[in-house]
């Protein structure tokens, strides 16, 4: 039986009602004909889901054709199914589509990039953010990488466990990507940018109050990929 302080303590995951084998538990806000069943016959074998896994790839080449906003959507939905600290769910999104507006901010990464040359050339230099900028000056490169989409993560800047949620939100996205046939990969450099650089932030506002955690580009990637690359081998101790 519940806890007489159930209503005051419950976070809303719905895992009572999903536990019940027969169906038998609902909540007020949640009956059991509500939660879509489990399939026995869409379970993963062992060796399925490690390819699943193991043949994730940061896509850092997109086609610019862009993506159907149905599948943005439904990207999103899927990382909002992410666990999260107390069952908080603290992110929102902004998504930019417009292409004009994707030039934009690739130069203000570049922008931004120059102003830590110029102010900090020791970390830029650790960085290889000199190389970077020669790089997107002469053409070679795109900081966001071509990308038709670029999906950002903010959350309440007084909740404390919005990296660690935002990361596992964005990495539902990232996993989730290439069963519709998309890729994605994470911006280090704009979400870094964002909360340094304060014309980045100018140019994509969010609530005050909130604060931008995490940002990937998403779109279709330009190569395909047919093995799996070995990884170091796992540093453990067993104690």
């Amino acid at each position: 039986m519940p806890s007489s302080d159930f209503g005051e303590v419950c976070l809303r995951c719905g895992h009572c009602v999903a536990v019940c084998p027969t169906g038998a538990f609902s909540l007020d806000w949640l009956r059991a004909d509500e939660c879509l069943p489990i399939r026995k016959d869409f379970a993963l074998s062992p060796k399925k889901a490690e390819q699943f896994l193991r043949s994730r790839r940061s896509i850092r080449v997109f086609e610019s054709e862009p993506v159907e906003r149905s599948q943005i959507e439904r990207l999103i939905q899927i990382a909002c199914h992410a666990p999260s600290a107390k069952n908080a769910q603290p992110w929102s999104w902004v998504i930019i589509e417009d292409p004009l507006k994707l030039v934009e901010l690739d130069v203000m990464l570049v922008d931004w990039m120059r102003s830590v040359i110029q102010a900090n050339p020791e970390v830029a230099e650790s960085l290889k953010l000199p190389r970077t900028v020669r790089l997107w000056e002469e053409g070679r490169i795109k900081l966001l990488r071509n990308a038709p989409h670029l999906i950002i993560a903010h959350v309440d800047q007084t909740w404390p466990f919005g990296v660690e949620d935002t990361a596992l939100a964005l990495s539902y996205v990232e996993l989730y990507a290439p069963v519709l046939g998309l890729g994605a990969t994470w911006s280090g450099y704009f979400y870094t940018a964002y909360n340094m650089y304060p014309p980045l932030a100018q140019a994509v506002p969010v609530p005050k109050g909130r604060k931008v955690v995490g940002a990937m580009m998403v779109g279709r990637p330009k190569f395909k990929y047919y093995r799996l690359p070995k990884r170091n081998q796992p540093k453990v101790e067993w104690r």
